[in-house]
Formats: C-alpha cells, structure tokens, sequence
C-alpha cells in the first residue's frame, strides 16, 4: 500500500517469552476499555488523495462514513501525515480507533480480515505503443524511462530486467501536504519526461482516471518473480484489541458489496485473493 509493507516480522521467540506474564481476559478487557463508544475514532492522513483528505474526498473517507453509519456513531478524525510516526503518534496514543486501510501482516497494528486485494499498475498514455503491454518482461520497455517510487516493489522488478537505467526515480514517504510524488509521477507521463510510471494500484488507478484525456492502467499482474505486487488491505487496530477486530470484520463481511462499489468507483484495481485477475462480472 501507500506504505509499501513488504516485509513482514513475525516475533515468534518474543511472543513465547511474553505470553506467561499477560493473561488473555485482564489484556483483552484492558485494550477493549480503550475503543470509544460515543462515536467511530480514525486515524487519518490530511492530504493523502485518493485515500483520505480533510475535506473527506478519498475512498478511505467513505469507508469510515460508510462504518460509522452502520455503527449509528458520529465521525470524528485525527489527522496525521502517513509518514513515520503515523501509527505511534495516533493508534497508540488512543487519539483513535482505527487505521482505515493498512497493509496485512505488519506487526504495527492488529489487523482486521482484508477488505479489498490490489497491486501495483503501469500508467501510460492510452495511444502509447506500450499500451497493451502485459508484463514488465516485455521487450518494448528497453530503453523506456519508467517513473518509479524509490524502495518500492515494482523498482527491483525493474532493476531485475535490466530497467533501471533510465528510470526517474520519486521519494517514498512524503507529508503529502507539501509534495505529491504520485501526481509529479502522472504529469510525467502527460508530459512525456516518461514513458510509463510504477505505481500502487489504488494511486495509479484514481489518478489516471482524473488525467484529461484519461490515462491507460496496466495491472501488473502476470510478474511471478519476488517481490510480489499486491497486498491484502485490511483496517488496523491496536494490538490486542479482538473484540473490535470482530465487529469491523463483521462489518466488512455484511457490507462487502457497498466497499466495492465505492473502490470500483475510485478506480481502485482489484485483484483476487492471490494477486490474479478478477473475473470480468467481478471486476465491475
């Protein structure tokens, strides 16, 4: 995700030495007494289109209007860029509740099932003769200058075919609120400085629909070599707290349909289970 979680820690000897010194009820009751019952608490970035902003315009907004409805809870946020720090300075301050969307497996929050699978997409111009490109293995891309985030999946597939040369390369964590890689990298492609850019589906996908004329999205989803190029997201919560990891995952289960249509509604590529393409009825 925006995140770019890829490696994911599992603390297995830590656990082992821990677990006799926390009761299970005493954790769980203690954690669960944090979650407010006056109104839905997310933790948000102010800036962070198509995600979130503080005029409550990305499709992780509606998602948290969409829940807090549900809940019968008024809205309330607290804005912090999605940078380092993000989940220090609000989850676990109990400034909020939850994380709307997160990457699944990282051991910063607890995670809650996946509500949507995407992956990461080429962007090109809709009369590029890359246009119908299926694969970054393509022979096409010699010689091409690809826009690329820094430290992300899709640059060491591009580095593993020998792409990297002329790639363009963009920051990874930003305040988005004074730079915006994800739109430089779109304007880049309008403008022609480069021929295709790499980006995490979601982002791709929204701001090559707001392009004029609209922008052509490629999932890359026939790349079988590490690293993998989609994520599982799912809505993050503090470490323990189960009983509120259930009810959002009972929330997400009973209103897939509507967090679908809002996705589909932003752009947001989705991809199976296993990073595959979706059936075309599926996909809508």
């Amino acid at each position: 995700m925006r995140n770019h979680l890829t490696r994911h820690v599992t603390l297995k000897l830590a656990a082992l030495i821990s677990a006799p010194f926390f009761a299970f009820g005493t954790a769980q009751a203690q954690t669960s007494d944090l979650v407010s019952k006056s109104a839905l608490r997310v933790c948000a970035d102010p800036a962070n289109m198509p995600f979130s902003n503080k005029a409550g315009e990305g499709f992780e907004n509606k998602i948290a209007e969409l829940i807090a409805a549900k809940l019968e809870l008024p809205l309330q946020y607290t804005w912090f860029p999605m940078a380092t720090g993000f989940i220090r300075r609000t989850l676990r301050e109990n400034r909020c509740d939850v994380v709307i969307g997160y990457a699944q497996g990282h051991e910063l929050v607890l995670n809650t099932n996946h509500y949507y699978v995407s992956n990461y997409v080429m962007v090109v111009k809709a009369d590029s003769e890359l246009a119908d490109l299926t694969t970054m293995a393509d022979p096409r891309l010699k010689g091409k200058t690809l826009g690329v985030i820094a430290g992300g999946p899709p640059a060491t597939h591009a580095t593993k075919r020998g792409l990297i040369g002329k790639a363009k390369a963009y920051n990874l964590m930003v305040d988005r609120r004074i730079e915006s890689p994800s739109e430089e990298m779109i304007a880049d492609v309008i403008s022609g400085e480069t021929d295709a850019a790499l980006m995490w589906g979601p982002i791709g996908g929204y701001f090559a629909k707001q392009a004029e004329p609209p922008l052509k999205v490629i999932p890359l989803t026939a790349e079988k070599i590490p690293p993998r190029l989609f994520f599982r997201i799912t809505m993050g919560v503090r470490q323990g707290e189960l009983v509120w990891k259930r009810k959002l995952n009972s929330l997400i289960r009973r209103n897939r349909e509507e967090i679908d249509a809002i996705l589909t509604d932003y752009g947001v590529p989705l991809v199976s289970e296993y990073g595959e393409p979706l059936e075309p009825e599926k996909a809508q």
